[in-house]
């Protein structure tokens, strides 16, 4: 028997990785040539990084041609209780001596999960019930 892995994980990985790429890069930028302070920096990346997550989740990882706005909303809710998620897992290992920056990486285990499975669930259900392989062209 061999496992099948779902493409949409793969993509949902792949999106992840560069919407977080660039967040980053939009924080150091903001730093670097605008001068802004770290949480008005932080605040910037993360949100760009959240917005490009949604584009390329909607269209690319799930294919989802249902309502933009509604579909955003419970993308953002996703996102909340995966960040409580994570907070909570940090919280938790450090609680039990866990190394601070092991603490944050395990941290990424449940927010990454849940917001998977919230994405492919909860916010782009459509889609994933739809059947066939996401494009940018659909």
């Amino acid at each position: 028997m061999s496992a099948r892995v779902d493409p949409s994980m793969i993509r949902f990985g792949v999106a992840g990785v560069a919407n977080t790429c660039i967040g980053l890069a939009i924080i150091y930028a903001a730093k670097w040539f605008l001068g802004v302070g770290d949480v008005e920096a932080n605040v910037t990346g993360y949100s760009a990084g959240v917005l490009l997550s949604f584009a390329f989740n909607k269209r690319w990882t799930f294919g989802h041609l249902g309502g933009t706005l509604p579909a955003f909303f419970r993308f953002l809710a996703v996102l909340g209780i995966a960040y409580l998620l994570n907070l909570l897992t940090v919280i938790g290992a450090l609680g039990l001596g866990i190394e601070s920056y092991v603490a944050q990486a395990l941290g990424v285990i449940p927010y990454a999960v849940f917001s998977y499975l919230g994405c492919k669930q909860l916010v782009f259900l459509a889609a994933s019930t739809r059947g066939g392989s996401p494009t940018w062209s659909r």
